[in-house]
């Protein structure tokens, strides 16, 4: 039987004192699984994983209502160095690499937490981070840029892996290689994966469990394949009906049509 890694329980983040972002979330993430967090642009999941890791509070937010509980013990509003310690590390959306550093460079500064130098690692999973351990990080293209994010973030050993947006403004050749790698992470690594993403179709294919998210609340969450059948989820998130993709036309009967709300 799968053990509870985190645990957010009816969770309510504030920036700035006035600010409500997140009202009331509950997630649960077993311990070795791939959790996809859904939704669209605004609805409150970047700050989801920011009140895991800890980062909120460089941005004056703070968790004031309900917990979150990892490993058995709460951690909400901890620092997010304190956090990392303990195994859990964001990467975070738009490929936040030190761009003056070379790749080995940046991999170094992963390893600092964990003193884990086992670059070959990494390059086993992202081969052409090997072939240009040397160059700047600012002369790879976008795709390598996010392999070199998420092999700094395995550097740092993780227990839970935060990966938010990973396949933002990359080709879809790059962002198939690069959900097939994390999906490898997660079974060879044996790093439990909490993932955002709009791409909701390639998110639930790696997936076990998936919840969506709007206006800073979750709405619906499900395993992965009876999310993936759900009319309303390929409607409104895949872009799917039984016609086939959806017209922009069609999709504005979306606000009309929000049966998990009614």
């Amino acid at each position: 039987m799968a053990s509870k890694l985190l645990e957010l329980n009816n969770v309510e983040v504030v920036y700035n004192d006035f600010i409500l972002v997140l009202k009331g979330v509950s997630i649960e993430i077993e311990k070795g699984s791939i959790v996809t967090l859904l939704g669209p642009n605004g609805a409150g999941k970047t700050t989801t994983l920011k009140s895991i890791s800890g980062l909120i509070k460089p941005e004056r937010g703070e968790v004031t209502r309900g917990t979150i509980v990892y490993e058995g013990k709460r951690i909400e509003n901890r620092d997010p160095e304190e956090n990392a310690r303990d195994g859990i590390i964001q990467v975070m959306e738009g490929r936040r690499i030190f761009e003056e550093l070379t790749v080995e460079e940046n991999l170094r500064a992963g390893s600092y937490i964990s003193g884990n130098t086992d670059f070959d690692m990494v390059y086993n999973y992202f081969p052409n981070l090997r072939e240009k351990r040397n160059l700047r990080g600012g002369y790879l293209s976008g795709g390598e840029q996010q392999m070199l994010a998420i092999g700094r973030a395995l550097l740092a050993k993780p227990k839970l892996l935060l990966l938010d947006e990973p396949s933002l403004g990359l080709a879809p050749i790059v962002v198939k290689e690069i959900f097939e790698i994390i999906k490898r992470i997660n079974r060879e690594e044996n790093v439990t994966i909490l993932l955002v993403e709009q791409n909701a179709k390639l998110a639930l294919e790696i997936a076990d469990y998936g919840y969506i998210m709007e206006n800073g609340r979750i709405v619906m969450d499900g395993e992965a394949e009876k999310l993936r059948q759900n009319e309303d989820v390929r409607e409104f998130y895949m872009g799917m009906t039984d016609m086939g993709r959806k017209s922009y036309r069609e999709a504005k009967r979306y606000k009309r049509r929000k049966r998990w709300l009614t």
